[in-house]
């Protein structure tokens, strides 16, 4: 099995979603001629945060797939023979709507499509009032370059999540996300919060013996109400299947990362640490529980 060469687009958003797909399309092109097979751009790339407030009027940013983003974006897929990690606001229908993560194959073909599961509601964070949880179960997308474990940013802090894309196949986890700061921490905050977050999902790759592939969002967005606005801090970063950082990005830049991954290892890795053999099953009932009183 050749190497994997991945990459991904960590991007500035602004308030034109036509100047944010052109963008996102020319990091896409620039990151396949630097030989990328498999490319993830980050959650919501066509469009500005708008979950920091309730605004009904924002429900006109999301489309159908198919729709005119998802068309543009498998036709660049099949251009440049890529698999592209794409993240769509979706309209399933009328009321209805997903923070939806779409996967195209080198032939421009739609591989399948996630939609996010675990939804955050926290000031600066209310997707709660924009997205239904998904419906669909945690299954890999089979493509060309493997089966990829799509799950979307809050899904991160999960550990089921992971396992679960991980007990079904998935022999890489990809994470599209949009995470920052308060403006208003301090330091010593910034640090622990930007820390716990990529060292949960440096957890996941060694609990499954997987790589990690996580695209964030980068740049300061203002609050439409006014408030002090999201601090996006970027650090995208590829992990190795111990963990291991392969490829990490700034906390202030447009940039796009590469590593090349062997999938092949994470087999050796398992037989050297053998935590799927040793879960006890058995054991495990509570887990379906809300808390154990």
């Amino acid at each position: 099995m050749r190497p994997l060469i991945t990459a991904l687009i960590q991007q500035r958003c602004t308030a034109s979603p036509a100047d944010n797909l052109n963008s996102s399309i020319a990091a896409v092109e620039q990151a396949a001629a630097q030989g990328a097979d498999l490319i993830v751009l980050q959650e919501l790339h066509g469009s500005l945060y708008f979950c920091q407030q309730e605004q009904s009027d924002a429900f006109e940013l999301a489309e159908p797939i198919p729709g005119p983003t998802s068309d543009r974006l498998a036709d660049l897929a099949k251009r440049l023979e890529i698999v592209l990690v794409a993240s769509l606001f979706e309209k399933r229908a009328a009321g209805l709507y997903h923070n939806t993560a779409v996967v195209f194959d080198r032939d421009g073909s739609l591989a399948g499509r996630y939609r996010k599961m675990h939804i955050p509601d926290d000031p600066g964070y209310y997707e709660k009032f924009y997205f239904t949880p998904g419906d669909n179960p945690f299954l890999p997308i089979e493509t060309s370059v493997g089966k990829l474990g799509v799950l979307i940013c809050w899904d991160q802090w999960f550990p089921e999540a992971a396992r679960l894309m991980a007990l079904a196949g998935a022999e890489l986890l990809i994470y599209p996300t949009a995470i920052g700061w308060d403006p208003s921490d301090d330091a010593a905050e910034r640090h622990r919060q930007q820390q716990a977050w990529q060292l949960v999902q440096r957890g996941h790759a060694v609990a499954n013996g997987l790589p990690v592939l996580t695209a964030n969002r980068v740049g300061h967005e203002a609050d439409p109400a006014g408030g002090p606005g999201i601090d996006f801090w970027g650090g995208s970063f590829i992990a190795g299947c111990q963990g291991e950082l392969l490829a990490e990005a700034s906390s202030d830049k447009t940039e796009i990362i590469t590593a090349s991954l062997d999938l092949a290892h994470s087999e050796q890795i398992r037989r050297i640490w053998p935590f799927f053999r040793d879960r006890r099953i058995d054991h495990y009932d509570d887990l379906l529980k809300r808390f154990r009183d």
